[in-house]
């Protein structure tokens, strides 16, 4: 970490107008800051010499626009720059980074040179594996492991990174359905591809390819009947049902949630608990408090049912994390709407629970807890909380994760007075701009 010496040497040269003959002290350039915005906004800060010292040293390099316009006004400085405030996410080249890159260049002996639009051509023509004319177990095993290295990609790193890779393995799959086969064999086949298309609708969904995934989706589906496997199917509508939540048409999840639960004596506990779960969430989405807590309690006794040993491999990742993490999530509308339940729990619940695997779905719950405690607790805690969780969303490519800290920003808005407050919307403004 890198001290701010700019700052540091801005303050030390202005005079002290509380002890003449001495510099200002970081209180009373907090003092004079507040002031300032005082005046000029007519609301009271908190900004003391704890985070002045914070921003010297390095914690803080680019403090909201407002707090600059007021530091650049009482210490006299022109820009920012001169108070050697910057966006590290902007880190703007020097000309020691110009040289380097210049002289990597000229060591490649001309190699840079290819990257021109010319070199892109040399990739169109790469022409496709080719597809055999019948397929047998050996094809079907590949097409699972795919599904199943992507769903793990998916699930550690979200959606953003290799969301075209899967797509392309989804569509060179999709081509064997026209291969021969045994009976048994094309069944499998298209629960295979079947599984392989929700993992890859699931990764359009949480990178906000939202038509790409209703596509997706309705594919796998289709392969799900074809194959008769009333287990994928219930998945698919699952993912489908969440989809159309998260995009505000909680009555069209609702209806896709019935569909998949019209035959709940073919489904597993697990599934049942699963589509219960997201059905409580269309629920609460509405406002419709007593029937989301009836529909909680009711996944609760479906997942107490729960015989891990029975479950298709898409289901392995809900365990009692995930359960708790997604009843959690359906309540957290009826606590933020001022209906006090146990939503705090059972995200706090999923964050210890969910392992490294599932590093994605531990962030967005901690987010949400983070959330969850800005809106209803104490805003510290909830600082604390947040922070953590910012510490891992860095690594993660998921827009649905994105769109939870912008909410976690607004929720942190009442409570801008508070220092530590400050210095999580700064994090959040510039890990979501």
């Amino acid at each position: 970490m890198e001290p701010n010496n700019g700052l540091r040497s801005a303050r030390e040269k202005t005079l002290s107008q509380e002890s003449p003959g001495h510099a200002m002290s970081r209180q009373e350039l907090a003092d004079q800051v507040n002031t300032y915005l005082l005046r000029h906004t007519g609301r009271e800060f908190g900004i003391d010499a704890n985070y002045v010292g914070k921003l010297e040293r390095g914690v803080i390099r680019w403090p909201q626009k407002m707090y600059r316009d007021a530091f650049r006004a009482v210490l006299g400085a022109a820009s920012d720059r001169d108070l050697g405030f910057f966006n590290p996410r902007r880190g703007p080249s020097t000309v020691t980074d110009v040289n380097r890159q210049d002289f990597m260049r000229a060591s490649l002996l001309g190699v840079g040179g290819l990257l021109t639009p010319a070199a892109f051509d040399l990739l169109r023509p790469i022409e496709s594996s080719p597809v055999p004319a019948r397929i047998g177990r050996d094809e079907i095993a590949h097409v699972r492991a795919a599904a199943t290295l992507f769903s793990r990609w998916d699930h550690t790193y979200g959606g953003g990174f290799v969301r075209d890779a899967v797509v392309t393995q989804l569509r060179w799959s999709a081509r064997l359905l026209q291969a021969g086969a045994s009976q048994r064999e094309r069944f499998e086949l298209h629960e295979a591809v079947g599984h392989l298309g929700h993992v890859t609708g699931f990764m359009a969904f949480d990178a906000y390819a939202f038509h790409d995934a209703e596509r997706i989706f309705k594919f796998a589906l289709a392969c799900a009947e074809a194959s008769g496997n009333w287990h994928l199917r219930a998945k698919v509508l699952s993912s489908m049902a969440r989809l159309a939540i998260w995009r505000g048409h909680a009555d069209a999840g609702m209806a896709l949630t019935d569909l998949a639960l019209m035959r709940t004596d073919r489904l597993h506990a697990t599934e049942q608990a699963m589509l219960l779960t997201a059905r409580a969430r269309a629920l609460a989405k509405l406002g419709r408090t007593q029937e989301t807590l009836r529909v909680v309690g009711a996944a609760d006794e479906a997942f107490a049912r729960a015989n891990p040993a029975e479950n298709p491999p898409w289901m392995a990742y809900y365990d009692a994390a995930q359960h708790a993490g997604d009843t959690g999530h359906a309540l957290f509308d009826l606590d933020v709407r001022g209906y006090p339940t146990e939503a705090s729990r059972r995200l706090a619940t999923a964050v210890a629970g969910h392992t490294a695997p599932f590093a994605r779905s531990r962030t967005i719950s901690r987010i949400k807890l983070a959330s969850l405690t800005m809106a209803t607790d104490d805003p510290r805690e909830a600082v604390a909380i947040g922070t953590y969780a910012l510490d891992t969303a860095g690594r993660l490519r998921s827009r649905r994760m994105a769109d939870d800290l912008r909410e976690l920003h607004r929720y942190a808005r009442p409570h801008a007075m508070i220092p530590e407050v400050v210095e999580l919307r700064h994090r959040l403004a510039t890990l979501v701009e």
